[in-house]
């Protein structure tokens, strides 16, 4: 009998995985304290000491600033509205550039459209899968307002130095660090090197609150303006004496009394929380390093990587077979991996057919940019060539499962050439059956 589960050998992964689950007894005490207090939201879209939200919203921005060390944090209902408030806040408008990477959650690449600004992609590093800090400078104009920079899978960018480039040409570094808390670049948080960060309170995250975010900056202008783009910030500017009143038709993004008080207990545990995805990624590496044709992730000198994803690099050329055929491999041997990550984002039908705000094309009229295919053509072989991921944090694991994954890789390694053989008679197979 083959070795191969994908042949019909036993399956080296047998365990039940069951989604990761951080809440504990101290989030269920917790929910149950604001319930008794009836005050389940305390924002009021008006000029008030509760324009601020609640005391434990408050409770929960101020444990969040002294942890990652900044002045301000502010709370939102998700990343995705805090990159919202982050785009406004810089003061973004129709026809702006803001420079995007391709390979991230959509909302990152979108939100500059909210205020009819355009994303521009530039082209991600193959080790660490972020923004190219060189190809971030052949993609600046005069019209670029902004650059945002996502610290995916856990990974830090290379921070200081598109923090750099952001000073040198007077735009602002917006970090999206849904993926990243605690990752750090010399010692410093990743979302705290640039003008302002973005984390993710979201449901598979390392910590969460179901749905909910956060925002930090050291700038006051902008904490104040993020506040306002958050809660309705029309109705104030008079009342705080605010003259530039670019971008403050404000929202309802505001976190509830319920969120913040499961977040004061989640950031409590959010050590534990990141240390053990560490770990389990450390385990998986040291069984699939060195293995000829597999690269493992990859961490610069001077970085933490915190592991939301656990991406490995294929080479095809290598390893003499398709990504295709190793990924049904390992899945046969009980393996929840997947080919890439999400499509490049400039291929979406929106990008493609630049329909945005409206049916006749705004703010893409306002721009000569094109969204074709090749225009960053290293995410495009990652995403369709080499990446093979594994999202830690989407698993409740353990030492001895995640010994079993990097195992079971290296099994599928070992035994290629029964898979080199399998897909030549598949290949001969489609051969005999076009003929006919």
């Amino acid at each position: 009998m083959s070795v191969l589960a994908i042949n019909g050998g036993e399956p080296a992964f047998k365990k039940s995985l069951e989604h990761y689950n951080s809440i504990g007894k101290e989030e269920i005490v917790a929910v149950e304290a604001v319930m008794k207090t009836g005050c389940l939201s305390r924002f009021l879209g008006a000029y008030s000491e509760d324009f601020y939200g609640g005391p434990a919203v408050r409770q929960f921005e101020e444990a969040w600033a002294t942890t990652f060390r900044v002045k301000h944090a502010i709370s939102v209902n998700s990343a995705t509205s805090a990159l919202t408030c982050a785009i406004g806040a810089v003061g973004v408008g129709p026809g702006d550039e803001v420079i995007v990477s391709p390979y991230t959650m959509s909302a990152t690449a979108i939100s500059p459209l909210m205020y009819g600004g355009i994303p521009v992609f530039a082209d991600i590093e193959p080790d660490s899968f972020c923004i190219d800090p060189q190809s971030v400078r052949r993609n600046i104009t005069k019209k670029t307002k902004a650059i945002v920079v996502v610290n995916i899978f856990g990974n830090p960018a290379r921070l200081k130095e598109l923090r750099q480039i952001a000073d040198e040409h007077g735009v602002k570094l917006i970090e999206d660090n849904a993926q990243a808390p605690l990752a750090t670049e010399n010692g410093k948080f990743a979302g705290t090197i640039g003008h302002i960060g973005v984390f993710s309170l979201n449901y598979h995250k390392h910590i969460h609150t179901g749905e909910g975010g956060m925002l930090v900056t050291d700038d006051d202008d902008l904490a104040l303006r993020m506040k306002l783009i958050r809660n309705h910030g029309e109705n104030v500017v008079e009342n705080l004496q605010i003259e530039d009143l670019t971008n403050l038709v404000g929202y309802n993004y505001r976190l509830t009394e319920i969120g913040a008080a499961i977040g004061i207990e989640q950031l409590k545990k959010i050590d534990f929380h990141v240390e053990e995805r560490e770990r389990f990624a450390r385990i998986i590496n040291a069984e699939v390093a060195g293995l000829p044709g597999l690269t493992p992730p990859v961490v610069r000198k001077e970085c933490r990587h915190v592991y939301y994803l656990w991406a490995m690099r294929y080479d095809q050329k290598e390893m003499g077979i398709s990504r295709e055929t190793f990924l049904k491999a390992l899945q046969a041997e009980g393996l929840p991996f997947s080919a890439g990550y999400v499509r490049p984002l400039y291929l979406l039908p929106l990008f493609q057919r630049k329909i945005a705000t409206g049916s006749e094309g705004f703010p893409f009229t306002l721009t000569e940019r094109t969204y074709d295919k090749g225009i960053c053509p290293v995410v495009e072989r990652m995403h369709f060539e080499e990446l093979l991921a594994f999202v830690l944090c989407n698993w409740q694991l353990d030492d001895e499962s995640c010994e079993q994954i990097g195992r079971a890789i290296a099994k599928v390694h070992k035994y290629k050439d029964e898979l080199r053989k399998l897909e030549n008679m598949q290949q001969q197979t489609k051969v005999v059956g076009s003929a006919r």
